[in-house]
């Protein structure tokens, strides 16, 4: 018999009727041993999320304004004692809520509370299960840089080794420091793929609120094309543009592995999902493109000069201008003389984007530098590109008869995908335009 883990997300944990149907899910199949949890998520539309009122806590105790902290957290009480009567059982809930809330004021930290949505929405999937509950801090590490640690996968296998079945709470682990330290947002996904690697899963389950990946986002094409596979790369590719189904960093822990991924719907338990494989089985004339999608707000910073190319250590010194400021680059594309960084609008706020710039020309001493605010960039994926002829000539054809300008190309060395930039204001025209050349 394999091992299933499922991963439950925000709206398969929002109250206590949904958490019911989550456990009902879990207990049709005897290989679900495993469930990692989210916080709860949206119940409506307008609703605010679990995680977002704690993160308003933090801010709020940090500034030393208990009145509005406790207006808040009181928002969050009355969620969780919710759901414990919609649940229909006796968990503790206000016990665990007073002890939270002493903790944060008592200066726990942003992560800690943070945290606290999914280590309380274990607690009750737990209950309802009738599981043992293991805190995702007995095996989910971080060293001092805050990245992942390698140490992780052993502990998790031998902590986990000793549960037949468990559920554990997602988004979190324990720092080098000793206290709790937090994925980014979305990162329970990769608290699921920790679990899926630690107990070598057969098959790691994420449950949402979709039926799996599209073609691209349903909110800018009407019924977009379900994609019944996917290989480890497309995904990735997918979901950093923007693909939100599944976090983009999800797939390391399981790609190792070799353990596929399953997106499937709470909602629609009956559905086929999606598929996350090592190689895709899809044939090349099923389509030469998987999926397209598009990812908002970025600046590209344009640097030229003669005989670039021949200049020892020119680029080294561009990007020591932005790794200094602890800055990242999305893209790098490059010409002979030319070269371009793509980063995201939000490390270049309050004049940065201005001061990087001159610090880059006294750097490089470029013959021009010229920047582009506010563009999105639109990827095409699929690995049937590169062996498909005309498949850029049918893009650029379907752009430009759309109307819309790019102002930067950049393909990858894989030939899977090719990233246009255009402006924000294209972004979802460009998408259509691409969906429509391939897909109708």
């Amino acid at each position: 018999m394999g091992i299933k883990v499922c991963k439950f997300g925000g709206t398969s944990m929002a109250d206590g009727n949904v958490i019911l149907s989550a456990a009902k899910i879990v207990d049709s199949d005897p290989e679900r041993r495993y469930v990692v949890v989210s916080a709860p998520g949206k119940r409506f539309s307008g609703d605010i999320k679990v995680t977002d009122l704690l993160y308003k806590c933090s801010d709020e105790a940090d500034a030393g304004d208990v009145f509005a902290f406790k207006e808040t957290f009181g928002k969050i009480r009355v969620r969780f004692l919710n759901i414990e009567t919609e649940v229909g059982k006796k968990l503790g809930m206000k016990e665990a809520l007073d002890e939270v809330e002493e903790a944060i004021l008592n200066g726990a930290g942003r992560d800690y509370c943070a945290s606290r949505g999914e280590y309380l929405a274990a607690k009750i999937m737990a209950a309802v299960l009738n599981v043992p509950f293991v805190d995702a801090t007995e095996f989910v590490r971080f060293d001092k840089e805050g990245v992942l640690s390698e140490e992780t996968f052993d502990l998790a296998a031998k902590v986990l080794s000793a549960y037949p079945r468990a559920v554990v709470p997602g988004f979190y682990g324990l720092g080098a420091n000793g206290k709790v330290k937090t994925f980014s947002r979305g990162g329970g996904d990769i608290s699921g793929s920790i679990v899926a690697r630690g107990v070598m899963a057969s098959l790691y389950e994420n449950w949402t609120d979709v039926s799996g990946f599209y073609a691209c986002d349903p909110r800018i094409v009407n019924s977009p094309k379900w994609i019944s596979e996917l290989s480890y790369q497309e995904l990735r590719e997918l979901s950093y543009m923007g693909a939100n189904v599944l976090h983009s960093e999800s797939i390391f822990p399981v790609r190792s592995a070799g353990i596929p991924i399953r997106i499937c719907n709470t909602f629609r338990p009956e559905d086929a999902g999606t598929y996350i494989v090592k190689t895709s089985k899809r044939g090349v004339s099923e389509n030469v493109v998987t999926g397209v999608a598009g990812k908002k707000d970025f600046t590209v910073i344009s640097l030229e000069k003669s005989m670039m190319n021949g200049e020892v250590g020119f680029v080294e010194k561009v990007l020591s201008v932005i790794g200094k400021r602890g800055i990242s680059f999305e893209h790098l594309p490059s010409g002979v003389d030319t070269m371009s960084l793509v980063i995201d609008n939000a490390y270049l706020k309050n004049g940065v984007l201005e001061e990087v710039v001159e610090e880059m020309k006294a750097a490089v001493r470029p013959d021009k530098i010229y920047t582009h605010k506010d563009i999105a960039l639109v990827a095409t994926v699929g690995h049937g590109m590169a062996k498909n002829v005309g498949t850029s000539a049918r893009l650029f054809k379907a752009i430009s008869e759309a109307g819309i300008n790019v102002i930067m190309i950049d393909q990858g060395s894989s030939e899977m995908n090719i990233i246009v930039g255009v402006e924000n204001k294209d972004c979802a025209d460009c998408i259509k335009a691409i969906y429509d050349e391939f897909f109708n």
